[in-house]
């Protein structure tokens, strides 16, 4: 049973992932330094807390390296490549750690949402600082640790909350796949 499961993890993790790809082409907006509105993460989400956080943790991992290699675009430099995707990607997985809970899947996206900000915003004021512009969103920018909360929390904020709201549209209709219930018999 449990080698059946093994390969069931694996499997699912591999359909999330691909379907989490295939979303991240589905950009709602894109900003010009990198960073867009899409909902990629949400499989991501839903696989880590169905399975947990060792699969969870894999699954993100693999979704890190797909998306530096067929999305990495603005990755200029290993400072980038290893902050910008292959850790801040991998971040989601901590979504996982919550598996356990009933409402595991809403506090995993807040978490993993929160994990993947903060990688991207210790990158952009210390790799991407010499890139800050003298203004945004009207304001004038005196520290690239202030443009980097902006820059990305303002594509990281949406992206949560669309992954939020798909969230609770799903909860209910499919909360016992979600919390992996369906695994258990």
């Amino acid at each position: 049973m449990k080698k059946n499961l093994t390969l069931r993890a694996l499997v699912e993790g591999a359909i999330f992932v691909a379907l989490a790809q295939v979303l991240g082409y589905l950009k709602l907006f894109e900003l010009p330094q990198g960073g867009s509105i899409v909902i990629a993460m949400f499989p991501i989400f839903f696989y880590c807390a169905r399975w947990g956080f060792g699969p969870g943790i894999l699954a993100s991992a693999v979704y890190s390296v797909l998306q530096l290699t067929l999305d990495g675009a603005y990755a200029w430099g290993w400072q980038s490549m290893i902050g910008d995707y292959l850790l801040a990607f991998t971040v989601l997985g901590l979504a996982g750690l919550f598996h356990k809970n009933k409402y595991g899947l809403f506090i995993g996206t807040v978490v993993g949402s929160v994990a993947r900000f903060l990688v991207h915003y210790v990158t952009g004021a210390t790799v991407w600082a010499e890139y800050m512009p003298e203004t945004f969103f009207g304001m004038t920018m005196t520290t690239p640790w202030i443009y980097s909360a902006l820059y990305n929390g303002s594509f990281m904020l949406i992206d949560m909350i669309l992954c939020l709201v798909i969230g609770a549209l799903i909860f209910k209709p499919l909360g016992k796949y979600i919390r992996g219930e369906d695994l258990k018999k």
